[in-house]
């Protein structure tokens, strides 16, 4: 490279020429370029002013060789260092990875598994790495037999370790030729080229300490190379170098010891320059308050001056990676501890810091352990053992309370700042230091905490590594990124001003100050200040993407250009140079790198590798009434989690998505869970309050009321005093806070938190706080309307439709108010819900209030009116129940009346009430059945009943033939009861459509009203169904037609069926006089019905009928006249009935013929009159209220 005829690059005016050598690889040969150079003039010329800086025009400069001691152009010091640290991160996250997946069983390479390798593997454990693979053929059958796999199974683990092989045989020349070059080392003056050389040595100490942990190398290792040799013939060619190295690194410390002898006086000097600094960022909490630390307010006299330092990287530079740097740069050259009281006082003070230094990730080092053992195994460091102990009782006793301190001063001082910086956003410009100090700060305790909560087991002081505010940090800082991202403009505006106006001129001054300035320096020290003065308000009112990389890179370069011994500008005797060019590579950042520079200091994507101990943070924060706020901060944690993938290990990328989504997925779905266990309370606190003001409620009332006015005090000792609905708003003293208080402060603290952000990506997927909310809240509200349906399927049990509504209102009440509190769609949420209990199972495949009631009216309240325990009541419009003695009393009009049907209407919807519907017609569907069979069995004595119903001399003889005459009646009864109580669910669901969808009601009642009987069945057919689903009573039951289309007999013909349908109406109608023989057929004038529920086979008979003649298209109304005559010539037969008993209740029976007619849009009473004398019904309804009047009489 002294031939080399190339100047240095100043390239900042040339994309092209910078893209040819700015990123040209260690290697590449970059003679004969020849970059195009804009400036040549010296900055200190006496000529020249800060003023003049954009007015000069430069000519070009001719190529020349470079100057005796030049050769330092040629090591390229930035170049590599930035390439190795780069190279070195990637191959620390390959090993950690092979660390990692062969210590999982579920991820170990198959091989290792397998019981067939174990003497093989064993073999090569023992011989690594002198391993004869000829010779061996006994120990390495399965090896041979499996090698193709083996070789491709393991190539990646293998070449992992020849990339640690190469890593360090650059390490070791960069290091070589750095020590030959007597390089300076100053983190204030050089800070890029100080900081990647001592990342550079800790990348390659904890690529050591981590290839030492990893228990399988040497199996990966042979196995690979014994498979290799047996597919190709050799082994490959890094094996031998690999297998010492691999040996070496067994004791890695001792190893590393060694290598650094030569390197101890760069590496000392390097840390060196860290003791002030260290000492003064390494306080407690108490000079940190003293100091007023990150306080805007307490010099609120220069508050919109600009926060500046002469170490302006230093000032946020991790603590946490200064700690590291420390440690193990004196792990390594411990010698250096001897030779400098600055450096024992400098690794006594990190020391007492930490109990654990992060090699990579979870991967930690015990270093006070480690550093002992090392020492022990020393001569002459006996002394340095005992400060090591002396060090490691501090820490043990005082680190914990320290960091503890650090962090409550922290969350204060940073909620300050965080508020006057969303107050004005202005002062994030001169301010923006405070902000990346803030959150190097808060990092750095972060990391610490979540580094000792994992590794330290056994502690007496549990307290100092569990922080149960860590919430509030995570989430400050997430508020200051976000801050800094949104006032990105401020940010921008201010500092290219700063640049331009400032920057450029104090570096010009600078340059015309310096005593000497080569003129290859003063190239490229001119090219800034051009570069900076040409900058302008108007590429930020353009947003113009600003590009200071070349920039950054050319100061990188002459940093190290200028650090060597012989450099003839160098950094160490002119200082100032390098403060102003790391000040003007801090705003430079600000301008074209926010992104990169926030994740520099507030990255926490390896707290992914910390589940446990970021689980527990997350369950204290939970426990913690005042930092439920703040849990959103775990959440939004897991969006660092992407940055952890490296492009050098990308197998990775599935694992850490796993793991952040499945951590996001639990924090969010534990906040949703609390929050609507909170809802859910306060619903039903409300629904409490609510049920006290049901009518039922209110006798206690009435009757204190009224016993307070007659002076009575008839009050029982053991009955508690009721208060007034409303008196649990009234307050005497407001410090005392109510349960409602309790759960409104908690939902209002939760809601902030899950309404914080509406969403954010975690690994390009989008997730959405409030969804969690809403989809536990529809679990929970679908769970919680079962539950105030308190149904008891063992004893038939059940809440009043009305109240469960009243109770819903309530519910709905509270959950439509969430509004104020977080950005859910309640509205969707109810509707989800309300429709949900519309169907027989809801969406996790439980029973609905549909099923509920469904099951329960059928199995609890028409099975018992079956039995005759409950009547309908026309007159009341509901069941009621029949008294009897040592029964529980069960009010069945409470269940049934008409407010209940529209409740239940309510409640269930239409779809509901189909279900039910459909469910009652396949009751009516299996009692049609067995009646069609009761037909078949006296077919024949039918066949010659239905002809002689003009002959009642022969009726009479043939009516004993008949068999099951009174089960036809009961089942018939039974098919009345269904279908009545259908009628009155219908008549609720036609109210509440109606008040709810009148615009619908109307025109479908005068769709109805359109159909005559010359309209097409099916048409008519449809639109009943229409009106019928609109709970419309219709002269033919679609839902009947559809069920006993289906139940038609196995193997019959239509006519068949149709011969049946026309004989079970005859059997009815000639089993009718069997009634009056039952005692409890007694008209009750009261109920307007019969106490055995007689009066509902008007209803079956006319609906049944109706339905099977329409499915055969017979004419209705015929078959109807036919029914009215056999069944008045039955009826009237009873009038020469000589046998008292099975005539006494034959006036109330003759009433049915009265309530056929009444019930059906086909009969008249004028064909009553033709068959059946009215005068007899007049008769029969004197008698019949003549002996109601008499029964309820006194007896005397």
């Amino acid at each position: 490279m002294a031939d080399a005829t190339w100047p240095w690059p100043a390239l900042h005016g040339c994309d092209q020429c910078h893209r040819a050598t700015a990123f040209a690889l260690p290697g590449t040969s970059v003679t004969g370029l020849q970059p195009v150079l804009h400036v040549t003039q010296l900055w200190w010329h006496p000529t020249v002013s800060a003023s003049d800086v954009g007015s000069i025009t430069w000519p070009r400069p001719q190529p020349r060789k470079f100057r005796k001691g030049k050769l330092v152009l040629g090591n390229k010091f930035a170049e590599k260092l930035t390439i190795l640290n780069e190279r070195g991160r990637g191959v620390l996250v390959r090993i950690y990875n092979i660390k990692k997946t062969c210590s999982d069983p579920k991820t170990r390479p198959s091989f290792l598994c397998d019981k067939a390798m174990e003497p093989s593997i064993k073999f090569i454990n023992k011989k690594f790495p002198n391993l004869d693979v000829r010779s061996s053929t006994q120990h390495l059958g399965p090896v041979h037999k499996d090698k193709g796999d083996i070789v491709r199974a393991l190539a990646p683990y293998y070449y992992s370790f020849v990339d640690v092989l190469e890593f360090r045989d650059h390490v070791y020349e960069l290091l070589n030729t750095i020590d030959a070059n007597q390089c300076f080392f100053d983190i204030h003056v050089n800070y890029d080229f100080t900081k990647s050389y001592l990342d550079l040595i800790v990348t390659y100490v904890s690529l050591v300490l981590l290839l030492a942990r990893t228990e399988d190398r040497r199996v990966l290792i042979g196995m690979y190379h014994c498979a290799h040799e047996m597919s190709h013939g050799a082994s490959d060619s890094s094996f031998a170098r690999l297998g010492q190295m691999v040996l070496e690194y067994d004791h890695p410390l001792k190893k590393l010891t060694e290598e650094f002898g030569p390197h101890s006086k760069a590496v000392t000097s390097a840390l060196l320059s860290l003791h002030f600094l260290f000492a003064r960022r390494n306080q407690g909490s108490e000079q940190w308050r003293s100091d007023q630390l990150l306080s805007l307010l307490s010099t609120a006299g220069t508050m919109l001056s600009p926060a500046s330092s002469d170490t302006m990287a230093c000032e946020y530079l991790s603590l946490e990676v200064m700690e590291r740097w420390i440690l193990m740069g004196f792990l390594v050259c411990p010698g250096a501890l001897g030779a400098s009281p600055q450096c024992l006082e400098l690794w006594r003070l990190a020391l007492q810091g930490s109990l654990y230094v992060t090699l990579l990730r979870d991967e930690a080092l015990q270093i006070h352990k480690v550093t002992e053992e090392l020492l022990s195994s020393l001569k002459g460091y006996g002394k340095r053992v005992a400060d090591l102990k002396e060090c490691k009782e501090h820490a043990v006793a005082h680190s914990g309370s320290l960091h503890r301190g650090r962090r409550a001063y922290l969350r204060g001082a940073v909620r300050e700042l965080e508020a006057l910086l969303e107050d004005q956003p202005g002062l994030l410009g001169p301010k923006a230091l405070f902000v990346f100090m803030a959150l190097s700060f808060c990092r750095d305790e972060v990391s610490w905490l979540l580094r000792h909560a994992e590794h330290v087991t056994k502690t007496k002081t549990p307290e100092d590594f569990a922080d149960n505010h860590i919430a509030e940090i995570l989430f400050l800082m997430e508020q200051l990124r976000s801050l800094v991202r949104r006032q990105v403009g401020v940010l921008r505006r201010y500092h290219v001003q700063y640049l331009a106006r400032f920057d450029a001129l104090v570096l010009s001054e600078i340059i015309q100050n310096l005593s000497v300035c080569p003129e290859e320096e003063s190239i490229i020290l001119s090219s800034f200040v051009s570069s900076l003065s040409s900058l302008s308000d108007k590429g930020v009112d353009d947003k113009e993407q600003f590009d200071f990389t070349p920039l950054r890179l050319d100061w990188f370069r002459l940093q190290a250009y200028t650090s060597v011994a012989k450099a003839v500008l160098p950094l160490s005797t002119n200082p100032d140079v390098g403060r102003i060019m790391n000040l003007i590579v801090f705003h430079t950042k600000l301008l074209d790198s926010l992104e990169e520079l926030l994740a520099e200091v507030s990255d926490l994507s390896d707290l992914c590798f910390f589940p446990r101990p970021l689980e527990k943070m997350f369950v204290a924060t939970m426990e913690e009434p005042s930092m439920l706020r703040y849990s959103i901060a775990f959440p939004l944690l897991c969006n660092h989690f992407s940055h952890c993938v490296h492009p050098m290990c990308p197998e990775e990328h599935p694992q850490l998505q796993a793991t952040a989504l499945g951590l996001c997925n639990k924090f969010l779905e534990e906040m949703a869970r609390q929050a609507c266990v909170c809802i859910m309370d306060a619903c039903a606190e409300q629904h409490n309050l609510s049920e006290r003001l049901l009518p039922k409620h209110c006798a206690s009332t009435v009757s204190k009321a009224r016993n307070k006015k007659t002076l009575k005090h008839p009050s029982k000792k053991g009955e508690p005093e009721r208060g007034k609905p409303g008196a649990e708003s009234q307050r005497k003293d407001r410090s005392v806070t109510t349960n409602m208080d309790k759960l409104h402060l908690t939902l209002a603290e939760l809601s902030l938190s899950l309404n914080h952000v509406p969403n954010f990506t975690v690994f390009e997927h989008t997730v959405t706080p409030a969804e969690y909310l809403s989809s536990h809240l529809e679990a929970r509200f679908t769970k919680a309307i079962v539950a105030m349906a308190c149904y008891s399927p063992a004893t038939q049990e059940v809440a009043r439709p009305s109240e469960v509504l009243v109770g819903l209102g309530a519910y709905i009440t509270f959950i439509q108010s969430l509004t104020h509190f977080v950005g859910l769609d309640t509205a969707r949420i109810i509707r989800s819900v309300l429709l949900q209990q519309t169907q027989p199972r809801d969406a996790s495949g439980e029973q609905t209030l549909t099923t509920i009631y469904t099951n329960w009216y059928l199995e609890a309240l028409l099975r018992q009116a079956s039995t005759g325990a409950i009547v309908l009541a026309p007159a009341l419009q509901a069941f009621t129940t029949v008294p009897r003695e040592g029964e529980p009393s069960f009010s069945a009009a409470e269940f049934s009346d008409v407010s209940e049907m529209r409740a239940l209407a309510e409640l269930i919807g239409p779809y509901g009430m189909k279900f039910l519907s459909d469910n009652l017609m396949w009751h009516v569907s299996s009692q049609v059945a067995e009646l069609k069979k009761l037909v078949n069995e006296n077919m024949d004595t039918l066949v010659q009943l239905r002809s002689s119903s003009c002959k009642p001399e022969q009726m009479a003889a043939l009516l004993p033939r008949l068999t099951s005459a009174d089960n036809v009646l009961k089942r018939m009864t039974i098919i009345g009861e269904i279908l009545s109580f259908r009628a009155m669910a219908q008549q609720g669901l036609r109210e509440v459509f109606s008040h709810h969808c009148p615009f619908l009601m109307g025109p479908i009642e005068c769709l109805t009203d359109v159909v005559t009987p010359d309209t097409d069945i099916q048409v008519t057919l449809s639109i009943f169904e229409l009106a019928s689903a609109a709970g419309i009573p219709c002269e033919i039951d679609p839902a009947l037609v559809n069920v006993l289309a289906g139940s038609k007999m196995d193997g019959s013909s239509s006519e068949e069926d149709y011969k049946v349908a026309c004989l079970l109406l005859v059997f009815v109608a000639v089993s009718l006089p069997m009634l009056a023989s039952d005692p409890a057929s007694i008209y009750n004038t009261e109920m307007d019905g019969y106490n055995n529920n007689i009066h509902c086979l008007a209803k079956a008979i006319i609906h049944v009928s109706a339905a099977l003649f329409t499915l055969h298209n017979k004419n209705i109304e015929t078959h109807l006249k036919e029914f009215l005559l056999l069944a008045s010539v039955s009826l009237l037969q009873l009038g020469q009935e000589t046998d008292k008993l099975r005539a006494r209740n034959r006036e109330a029976v003759c009433l049915l013929m009265q309530l056929i007619v009444a019930e059906s849009s086909f009969l008249t009473v004028d064909m009553l009159e033709s068959c059946f004398p009215y005068v007899l019904l007049r008769n029969a309804y004197r008698e019949v209220c003549r002996e109601n009047l008499l029964s309820r009489l006194p007896p005397h």
